[in-house]
């Protein structure tokens, strides 16, 4: 038999909480499906040490803010999924996991989702699946042939298995600067850029870059910036490092040897492990049976809805969804709008199938 629902809402991180809170006050019956076993979305899998570049009040889901670190001021890896699942818990969202979707298909005025548990009719669908499940890592001559350890930011725990080893932490974001920081204190590390990381003044932190997020949204600010969401804040480990004098990078070797790199010199270095802090794709297999995943691996927008099949809508991601969507204020700020939006779009049809 298959459950019917106003919205279906798949993925049950950060977004699909953002979603949750509003959804409750649009009146319409939703579910959320959760692919993972346990609250918090893909912030339970990140490294142990993991440390946000905003305070609490500026790293909050709507409705309760975050509590005060206990730590460095910013909130750290295990804080944030304790607060996201007190977070569910507080507003009872209806949520089933471990239940992951696999197929999202056109049923004309409806769409299908079909997951490993069931199969749900909706009204409208809401992907809030993120990316932290499809890691990405460039292509480089010889790679195949490299037989040092390597992996990516997302399945990186911690430093000590790097101990007393050669490393290459490759990635110019705040993932890699945080990475090198950690990882410098027990191995000879060397971080790789594609140009000089951009690092922003002591006292700018996660706020000020969301003040200008906000206010750029408004049309209140069109003076240049100087700093965005990638540029890499200077978080208590960061500054660390700096003081270490082991955040100078250097610009990327040429290819990968079975032992090691080789630079555009021809000089060559042994490698013990390569960590890849290269960032992420959206996580939208799903949504492939719809046609609607373009060869970027994106999907067309107006807004954060689909423009090729109008009753599906995306939240979170990234920047290209909606500014500071892939952030914990960003998808909030985000989603206030959108419940409404699709609300009224589904209220619409009622009207025209009369």
């Amino acid at each position: 038999m298959t459950d019917a629902y106003d919205v279906v809402v798949i993925g049950g991180g950060q977004a699909g909480l953002a979603a949750g809170y509003y959804l409750r006050r649009t009146g319409l019956t939703f579910i959320i499906l959760d692919a993972e076993g346990q609250p918090g979305g893909a912030w339970p899998h990140a490294w142990d040490s993991l440390t946000l570049f905003s305070p609490a009040t500026y790293s909050s889901l709507p409705g309760w803010l975050m509590p005060q670190s206990h730590t460095t001021g910013f909130p750290q890896r295990d804080e944030v999924v304790a607060y996201l699942a007190q977070y569910e818990a507080r507003y009872d969202f209806p949520i089933r996991r471990p239940e992951r979707v696999i197929a999202v298909r056109d049923a004309g005025n409806a769409l299908t989702v079909e997951s490993d548990k069931g199969e749900y009719q909706a009204r409208a669908v809401i992907s809030a699946t993120g990316t932290w499940s499809h890691p990405v890592i460039p292509k480089y001559d010889g790679l195949e042939e490299y037989k040092g350890a390597q992996l990516h930011s997302a399945r990186y725990v911690n430093a000590a298995p790097f101990a007393g080893q050669r490393v290459l932490v490759v990635g110019g974001g705040n993932s890699g600067a945080q990475i090198l920081a950690e990882v410098s204190l027990v191995a000879e590390a060397t971080w790789i850029t594609l140009q000089d990381p951009l690092f922003l003044p002591d006292d700018v932190d996660g706020r000020v870059l969301f003040e200008r997020s906000s206010a750029r949204i408004l049309g209140k600010d069109t003076t240049p910036q100087t700093g965005g969401l990638g540029d890499i804040v200077m978080v208590p480990p960061v500054l660390e490092a700096r003081k270490r004098g082991v955040l100078s990078s250097v610009r990327p070797f040429s290819r990968f040897t079975e032992t090691g790199v080789i630079w555009a010199d021809g000089s060559e270095t042994l490698v013990d492990a390569v960590i890849w802090c290269t960032g992420f794709a959206p996580n939208l297999d799903h949504l492939k049976p719809l046609g609607v995943v373009e060869p970027d691996g994106r999907i067309e927008l107006e807004g954060q809805r689909s423009v090729k099949q109008p009753l599906l809508w995306l939240l979170g991601y990234g920047s290209w969804v909606g500014e500071a969507a892939a952030t914990l204020i960003g998808c909030g700020r985000i989603a206030r709008s959108l419940m409404p939006e699709i609300a009224s779009v589904l209220a619409q049809e009622l009207t025209d199938q009369k």
